[in-house]
């Protein structure tokens, strides 16, 4: 993935200069003649470095930098000052607004080359080193919004994946809650939002889900249209996730009887795979996501289901691809996709190698539960 550098100069020979250098050696770059131009490619895609000059007509490069430190989205975007002026003045209040360096203008390509690549990958490094600590603070307090294993049942068999977006945690959550040897509650959630901020999130939505099942369940209510609605109630009034939204898919697993119900909450069709039909079947919830109104009305429905079918729990991840910059999202292509594969009796394991491509371009967290009846 070529990494991208928001070049900001009102001198265009310049910034063509540089845009010429960097992306004949693998970075993709944003050019912008003013600090406007600049706010306004900021708006649609966050790049991995900005290179701008200090003097520019109207808003200077001092003030773009100023701007940035009071955004949460921008001031942690490593900043560069690009400079004609060898003014230790200039040099010294760029570095005061915590901007990592400066290039000075009629230095050798080479070296510009150089700096540009050592400070990225200094960056590089410094993230991966935050991450893994965090990854391992998490782990120790056990923490985790993908459980370690699947129940291992009579009557049905569960498999599941999940491949977070540019491998940081996210807001896709799995949970599966065993009550007993007859009944099992297969949990597929997704929390609105971006990396660690869903990932976050995603564990008071599991805490929820949790308590609201164990609370219906010691009253012997294995509803899940009323799970639903107490859990929704529970979440509108919370104040922690008043902006917060998440959408859920909701199984329970029936061992003694081999049956399967389902409920949701702004979720993706739950599909199935029956053979000798001409593709998936679906089975879609009118549930709202959770927390966004007070009242969700949420149904159930039973899945009929036989010996050698198979159930699919999705996130939208597993639909959204990528064309030309714009994300896209389709579920028939993904129905498509996988009804062949079942169809050619593709393995399980060989299906997920290729529903997880490493070459298709990934643009968010993808999930998928796949029940198989016995």
């Amino acid at each position: 993935m070529n990494r991208i550098i928001l070049l900001v100069d009102d001198d265009i020979f310049q910034l063509r200069l540089f845009e010429k250098l960097l992306t004949s050696n693998g970075y993709h770059c944003k050019i912008a003649l003013s600090v406007d131009e600049a706010e306004t490619i900021l708006q649609s895609e966050i790049p991995d470095l900005i290179v701008s000059d200090f003097e520019m007509p109207g808003k200077d490069g001092f003030e773009f930098r100023r701007r940035l430190l009071k955004e949460d989205a921008f001031k942690n975007i490593p900043f560069l000052f690009l400079t004609s002026i060898n003014d230790k003045d200039n040099v010294q209040q760029g570095l005061d607004l915590k901007a990592i360096d400066y290039i000075a203008k009629n230095t050798p390509p080479s070296h510009i080359l150089s700096k540009i690549d050592n400070l990225l990958q200094a960056v590089r490094e410094h993230y991966e080193r935050s991450l893994s600590e965090v990854k391992g603070i998490a782990e120790r307090l056990n923490l985790r919004n993908i459980p370690l294993k699947a129940p291992t049942l009579n009557k049905f068999k569960i498999e599941y994946f999940n491949q977070t977006f540019q491998n940081q945690p996210g807001g896709d959550f799995i949970d599966f809650i065993k009550i007993n040897d007859r009944y099992t509650f297969i949990i597929l959630g997704d929390v609105m939002g971006k990396k660690w901020g869903a990932w976050f999130f995603s564990f008071s939505f599991i805490s929820y889900i949790r308590s609201a099942i164990r609370l219906c369940v010691f009253d012997e209510n294995y509803s899940l249209s009323e799970i639903l609605n107490k859990l929704n109630r529970v979440i509108f009034v919370d104040e922690l996730l008043s902006d917060i939204f998440s959408t859920l898919s909701i199984v329970l697993l029936d061992d003694e009887l081999g049956t399967i119900k389902y409920a949701g909450a702004g979720d993706l069709p739950v599909l199935k795979f029956e053979a000798g039909e001409s593709e998936l079947k679906y089975y879609r919830s009118d549930g709202i996501l959770l927390g966004f109104s007070d009242k969700g009305d949420y149904t159930e429905m039973d899945i009929p289901i036989n010996s050698g079918e198979e159930i699919y729990m999705i996130s939208d991840g597993m639909i959204d691809f990528e064309i030309n910059g714009e994300k896209k999202s389709n579920i028939n292509l993904f129905k498509e996709k996988l009804f062949n594969f079942k169809n050619t009796k593709e393995t399980v394991q060989n299906i997920k190698n290729r529903l997880f491509d490493k070459h298709i371009s990934q643009v968010d967290d993808c999930s998928i539960i796949i029940i198989n009846k016995l």
